[in-house]
């Protein structure tokens, strides 16, 4: 799958850690946020494994921008202020994919459940966050 070259580099405009990390958007709406992350040596810790801050950044970046699409009229921004994550196999190569998942749209806060695969369709990680309506 293909990524959306605009909304990648909206994203990356306004957070350019994404562009760091290499964040790719596949597609955004108001229901479902897909991003993805290619593997890179730069990005793994011992045994050529991702590391769990790349995924869990993947994650965050994903969910926010989600986040942000649902933010209440007036609102200025979002924020994470809480953030789990479950981490299921390890990635040695290839893409990480993300899909984010509205869980809770309110005044102050947001909930969003974001679920990373690997490009077999594996199960990599679950991260549930929390961002602040600011």
């Amino acid at each position: 799958m293909e990524h959306d070259a605009e909304q990648t580099t909206q994203l990356n405009a306004a957070m350019p850690f994404g562009a760091t990390l290499g964040l790719e958007i596949v597609s955004a709406d108001t229901d479902e946020v897909r991003a993805r992350l290619a593997w890179r040596e730069q990005l793994c810790t011992a045994g050529g494994i991702l590391h769990g801050g790349a995924l869990m950044s993947l994650a965050d970046a994903a969910g926010a921008y989600l986040a942000f699409l649902n933010l209440p009229e007036g609102a200025g921004g979002t924020a994470t202020i809480e953030s789990k994550t479950n981490f299921f196999r390890a990635v040695r190569e290839g893409h990480v994919h993300a899909r984010s998942r509205l869980l809770h749209r309110g005044r102050t806060t947001i909930v969003v459940e974001t679920d990373l695969y690997d490009d077999a369709e594996k199960h990599v990680a679950r991260v549930t966050q929390t961002q602040a309506v600011l």
